[in-house]
């Protein structure tokens, strides 16, 4: 990280300010104080105050309890990211914004020092702790932007001050918080009305969006399938006015819409096109984001199951029925959390869409869940937990396990792929 001064912290009254004998600066930030290193700045979260010694006696300089954390790791924050010359990208969207945010940091790691957020490090915590660790040669930080309501994008917006804004999708979430389509729109929106003079938008085309670009002091790119050709695992880009033709390393035509995505934020922070495939060999996407595992039989189980919504569920449904060549197709699903009054209907059009996909077995776990199971699909089960589902699963079938992250399926993946055939 930058080093920020004790003074400098002290003057901002952000709380109760202890610091290590002798130690003068901070050259990092934790809020877990496991993770606490040599010349750190505990900030105590929630009950972290009651581990504050534990934090200096591992070797942090300083430790700070807030009075309100969210507002302390801002400023913190925000001191680190103004004295860096570290050009900003945000990123956000209903879905693909993690896939994208992996994408985008191997794209310019060749080329340039790059930082990117761990994991979905995108929210209050998570994108303050990521701007703390910026240093003097940052070239590049590449943000991820949750939200679960208005207000809060553009929160994060104010101190982590992007200057390249990335939409991937607009799609029915959180519409509890929301209301409607249109109302994430306007969330998500929130990044692009942050952008600076003379920055960069890069949202897919939808009229969604429409009212939040037009602004004659940004530069505007727009995306969306039709700019994609994916021939197995090469892909055809159309970008920047010519084609850009990529070796993958993967075969999800849904991940090819987010690696154009990521494209144009590598074009527009003046990277070279055609040294785009340097990077993509190293692209590591975050965990339960469609990793594929095999099954013994010589099939396989697609791990999905971080989150999902209406469009990231339809997706992954198509791309298994197009993968599984001749396999059994089975679905593991559970439901698709904070859809509002419109949430049966959602999960009834994905049961429809599982029997016109052809699906040979639905499992569906939770009560929503039970709307998956059209009876125009062969074996169905209803769970209440997620128990009982390797009865259905077979060794050489191509499976896709999915749901939001509440119903905690992530780890029934890993129990098929690893049971004997």
């Amino acid at each position: 990280m930058i080093p920020l001064g004790l003074d400098e912290l002290r003057a901002l009254e952000l709380g109760r300010l202890g610091a290590a004998p002798g130690a003068a600066r901070v050259t990092g930030v934790q809020i877990d104080s496991r993770r606490v290193g040599e010349g750190d700045l505990f900030v105590a979260v929630g009950s972290g105050g009651a581990f504050t010694r534990d934090a200096l006696e591992r070797g942090a300089a300083a430790t700070l309890v807030p009075d309100d954390a969210h507002a302390a790791l801002a400023a913190v924050a925000g001191l680190v990211r103004a004295r860096s010359s570290a050009r900003v990208v945000g990123i956000t969207g209903s879905t693909g914004k993690t896939s994208t945010k992996d994408l985008l940091s191997a794209l310019c790691a060749p080329h340039r020092r790059t930082l990117a957020a761990e994991a979905s490090f995108n929210n209050e915590l998570g994108v303050p702790l990521t701007l703390c660790r910026l240093e003097h040669d940052t070239e590049v930080c590449v943000l991820e932007l949750g939200m679960r309501g208005f207000g809060q994008i553009a929160a994060l917006c104010s101190f982590a001050r992007p200057e390249v804004g990335v939409v991937t999708h607009v799609g029915p979430v959180h519409l509890e918080l929301v209301g409607t389509v249109e109302g994430v729109a306007r969330a998500k929106a929130e990044l692009l009305a942050a952008l600076p003079a003379g920055g960069v938008a890069v949202a897919p085309r939808t009229a969604l969006l429409d009212p939040f670009l037009d602004r004659d002091d940004l530069e505007v790119r727009r995306f969306g399938p039709e700019d994609v050709e994916l021939d197995g695992r090469h892909a055809r880009f159309a970008l920047a006015g010519t084609t850009v033709e990529l070796d993958l390393p993967f075969d999800q035509a849904h991940q090819a819409v987010n690696t154009l995505a990521a494209l144009h934020a590598y074009h527009a922070l003046g990277l070279p096109l055609d040294r785009a495939q340097e990077g993509l060999a190293a692209v590591r996407f975050s965990r339960w984001r469609g990793e594929q595992l095999p099954l013994p039989g010589g099939g396989f189980v697609v791990n999905d199951a971080y989150n999902a919504n209406p469009d990231s569920m339809r997706a992954a449904l198509v791309d298994l029925a197009r993968r599984a060549r001749g396999r059994r197709k089975v679905a593991v699903l559970g439901e698709m959390a904070e859809l509002g009054e419109q949430a049966p209907a959602y999960h009834a059009e994905i049961g429809a869409l599982l029997a016109e996909l052809g699906f040979d077995a639905v499992v569906a776990i939770g009560p929503l869940a039970r709307l998956y199971l059209e009876p125009g699909v062969p074996v169905l089960r209803w769970l209440e937990r997620p128990n009982g589902v390797a009865e259905v699963v077979g060794p050489d079938d191509a499976v896709l396990v999915k749901a939001s992250r509440a119903v905690g399926l992530e780890g029934i993946a890993e129990t098929l792929a690893n049971r004997s055939s």
